[in-house]
């Protein structure tokens, strides 16, 4: 593992830094395949879009260059980016001039079971739920102690991911992942606009179903309905698509429209 501070290779970060204090940051987990992150102008359009509701000014030429080196001498892995506010006093009034800080990671990929993506997954219902912040909601922000919380909730290799649901019941997203399900023809994901990270794969995949003349649509999803869908898949920038096939003694095949959009997925993917 390598990583970069502010376009230069470090190992450490000033403790005044406000993404350490108070999670005053965004991040993108960017795929990075032959040298190049195959979904950058996705993470970067999400970025900008983050850093301007945070009121966090972004160079974003200078972001797009460094992103492409580090991409560039990492070869194969993911890329973690981090932008923070920067460094500031002690309180969490934000200081006038912000100087933001640009941190980069390298990993190697995760090794997920194949049959993640060929039979699929089972999900575990996870009692913790997602509070709602309309001013936060789709931004992939760095204060993730819900994912947290919800990740510690179940051991061992039975479920690949996790059910999170908001403080009404509705069905929102994996605890790492975007979610869908198709029902009659319509491929249907969740509204984010009060909770849950609004995915680089989720917008991905909503352009290319809309490119092809698939019914899409973007609503609340009462888990009553959900547990009646046709299919249900997972998605995210790095593992493409796992189809879902159970959580709560719910079951669903592995459908035709899943595998369709799988294929896509890892055609945006390079895989």
């Amino acid at each position: 593992m390598h990583s970069w501070v502010d376009g230069h290779p470090a190992e450490s970060l000033s403790i005044k830094d406000r993404g350490l204090a108070y999670g005053d940051g965004l991040f993108e987990t960017i795929a990075v395949r032959a040298g190049r992150p195959p979904l950058l102008e996705y993470h970067l359009a999400r970025l900008t879009e983050g850093c301007r509701r945070l009121g966090i000014p972004l160079d974003l030429p200078l972001m797009r260059t460094e992103l492409l080196a580090f991409s560039a001498g990492l070869g194969e892995g993911v890329a973690k980016l981090m932008v923070t506010r920067g460094e500031g006093l002690r309180g969490y009034a934000p200081p006038p001039v912000a100087l933001p800080r640009r941190i980069l990671q390298s990993s190697a990929f995760p090794a997920y079971p194949e049959g993640n993506w060929e039979q699929g997954v089972q999900l575990f219902p996870c009692a913790t739920r997602l509070a709602e912040q309309p001013l936060l909601g789709g931004l992939k922000h760095l204060n993730r102690l819900e994912q947290v919380l919800a990740r510690a909730e179940w051991q061992g290799g039975d479920f690949a991911e996790g059910l999170m649901r908001d403080q009404s019941g509705r069905v929102i997203e994996g605890v790492f992942s975007n979610l869908f399900m198709v029902r009659g023809g319509v491929l249907v994901t969740a509204e984010l606009s009060r909770c849950g990270v609004a995915g680089v794969m989720r917008a991905a995949l909503l352009d290319c179903a809309r490119a092809q003349r698939i019914a899409v649509e973007v609503r609340d999803i009462p888990f009553e309905e959900f547990v009646q869908a046709d299919e249900v898949f997972l998605c995210n920038s790095v593992f493409g698509i796992w189809p879902v096939r159970s959580v709560t003694g719910h079951h669903w095949p592995v459908g035709p429209l899943t595998r369709k959009l799988q294929a896509i997925a890892r055609d945006l993917l390079d895989i």
